[in-house]
């Protein structure tokens, strides 16, 4: 009897249930906007009907003669495909169903998903215990050090490696700072994986081990990451309540105090929008325990890289101005040597420059923050690729773009083990 009554209490009781998000019949949109007029009318479309955009990240990045890409509900489709076709605007249908597109991604294979593999994109329990596995199998080159908890209290973890003696030069990297760049998070691992296994094997690597350290943050948003794979796949900000807003989550790529909310038009502070820079600077947890670890380690931290996907970039500071950093020409050089690395294995074409200048200006980033500190080189990855997967990049392409993007880290490591004081 009494389990019937508690029974009948849980059918009474009203309960939240959050269910997966699909995205039947839902396009993702191609628009180059030609002229003055034509950024106008975006501009109004976009205040009719939501867009989520995919790249630049907001209406207000678009550049004339540029190309946008943008994400429409599958009930929106037609009138946005009437509008742009009324305005003669130029424009493609990169996914006419993204659901399809987002199953599509998976094509490492049906067998054995539930195992841990580098080649395959992994949720976030298999990621924790793949950092316990590593280092508890690799204590002389890794150790895992928790720098902070998220949102929803999930610890966050680096892991130190290189020769675990002596005080060295260091580069800090970090992944998945956005939800759904998956390809970030698996080149940190993959980085890892590398290091280990090729140390007293490849040269280059070895004399970077046993010279400096590197903190490894497999990934910055796990809240975020967590969410993207149990109910939203195209969730970009963390997972934090925001004051007097029914929006959650906040842009921890905005959320830095270098020119933190610096906006004309007030995006930056508006909780709905995918880029809001959350309450001030460094109101995150996530972001605060990322900037109090690095603030720790000043002293030797030569390099930061951050790891975000798509478009094929190497970028450097700074975002927040036009101006050129004090060694824009040493910044410069190294991206170039850096991304020629990269095209020598597969041919795969990288855009190098300063952000603002190369993309669109943009506050509060973690690659400008982290050069303020003091960080002299500091750059930031968009990996692969150019819009035919977008942040739906194949199992398939792990492989090849984690071992194209090694060769660029290797440049830029060696140039700070070797020249940088």
């Amino acid at each position: 009897m009494r389990f019937i009554l508690s029974f009948l209490g849980l059918l009474l009781t009203p309960q939240v249930v959050v269910l997966r998000r699909r995205f039947d019949s839902e396009k993702v949109f191609r628009v180059k906007v030609q002229n003055e007029n034509q950024l106008n009318d975006l501009k109004d479309l976009a205040s009719m009907i939501q867009l989520d955009f995919w790249h630049p990240h907001s209406v207000h990045h678009v550049l004339i003669g540029k190309e946008v890409d943008f994400r429409v509900s599958s009930d929106q489709t037609n009138f946005a495909e009437k509008f742009l076709e009324q305005n003669q605007m130029q424009y493609k249908i990169l996914f006419h169903n993204l659901q399809e597109e987002i199953e599509k991604q998976f094509d490492g294979g049906k067998l054995f998903r539930k195992k841990y593999s580098y080649t395959r994109y992994n949720e976030w329990e298999k990621i924790t215990a793949w950092m316990e596995r590593m280092a508890n199998k690799n204590p002389k080159l890794i150790s895992k050090i928790e720098i902070g908890k998220t949102y929803e209290e999930r610890p966050m973890y680096v892991l130190k490696v290189g020769k675990q003696s002596g005080q060295k030069k260091v580069i800090f990297m970090d992944c998945g700072v956005h939800a759904r760049e998956w390809i970030s998070p698996a080149f940190c691992q993959w980085f890892v994986k590398e290091a280990v296994r090729t140390y007293r094997i490849d040269k280059d690597m070895t004399k970077l081990l046993d010279n400096m350290n590197f903190y490894v943050l497999p990934v910055f948003n796990i809240d975020g990451y967590v969410w993207s794979w149990t109910k939203d796949r195209m969730w970009r900000k963390n997972r934090s309540n925001n004051s007097n807003s029914d929006c959650i989550g906040t842009d921890l790529n905005r959320n830095f105090k270098a020119s933190w909310g610096l906006d004309t038009e007030d995006r930056l502070h508006d909780p709905c929008e995918p880029v809001y820079c959350g309450s001030s600077a460094e109101s995150e947890p996530e972001t605060k325990a990322v900037t109090s670890f690095i603030r720790a380690h000043l002293a030797c931290i030569k390099g930061y890289i951050t790891i975000h996907a798509y478009s094929q970039m190497l970028l450097f500071p700074y975002g927040y101005t036009e101006e050129k950093a004090p060694n824009h020409g040493k910044l410069n050089e190294l991206a170039k040597e850096a991304v020629d690395a990269l095209y020598s294995l597969y041919n795969t074409n990288y855009v190098y420059g300063a952000i603002a200048t190369t993309i669109y200006p943009c506050s509060g980033t973690s690659v400008d923050w982290a050069y303020d500190e003091g960080i002299k080189y500091s750059f930031v990855f968009e990996l692969r690729d150019r819009g035919q997967y977008n942040f739906l990049l194949p199992e398939s392409q792990i492989k090849p773009t984690c071992k194209e993007t090694m060769l660029a880290i290797k440049v830029i490591a060696n140039h700070i083990v070797s020249t940088v004081q």
